[in-house]
């Protein structure tokens, strides 16, 4: 008991003096500028990642639409592949040619799709947290 009266007297006899309130003001804005910078580039980095969530879910809707589309011009009896191999597995894969790539098509442009509204929420949620914080 007596050592915490004791250590509240020394705490209370510390009066600190700052005399060099030049060196003070000039670490403080280094590090103000400092913070700044990191603002500026986290705000760039989410922009060039908006960016580029655009032009490829742009690039994947276009090339997706042209694939799909020059599957299903050509005659359908004619097969999207072909082997020289005799096997009945290979003959049914053949056969089925364009309804299994339209189908990957389809199942890829999906997966592609949800991953661009994940990552799109994603840098929503970046930005949300990086104002807040701010």
């Amino acid at each position: 008991m007596t050592k915490d009266k004791e250590l509240e007297k020394l705490f209370l006899a510390q009066k600190p003096t700052f005399d060099d309130k030049a060196d003070f003001m000039a670490t403080l804005t280094k590090r103000l500028d400092a913070v700044e910078y990191v603002r500026q580039h986290q705000e760039a980095t989410l922009r060039r990642y908006r960016v580029a969530m655009v032009v490829a879910f742009v690039v994947g809707i276009v090339s997706g639409a042209v694939t799909i589309g020059l599957i299903l011009s050509k005659p359908s009896d004619v097969p999207v592949f072909s082997f020289d191999v005799q096997s009945v597995w290979v003959l049914w894969i053949m056969r089925n040619s364009r309804v299994i790539v339209a189908t990957a098509l389809a199942l890829l442009m999906t997966f592609g799709t949800f991953s661009v509204i994940n990552n799109v929420q994603e840098i929503l949620n970046m930005r949300s947290h990086f104002l807040r914080n701010v």
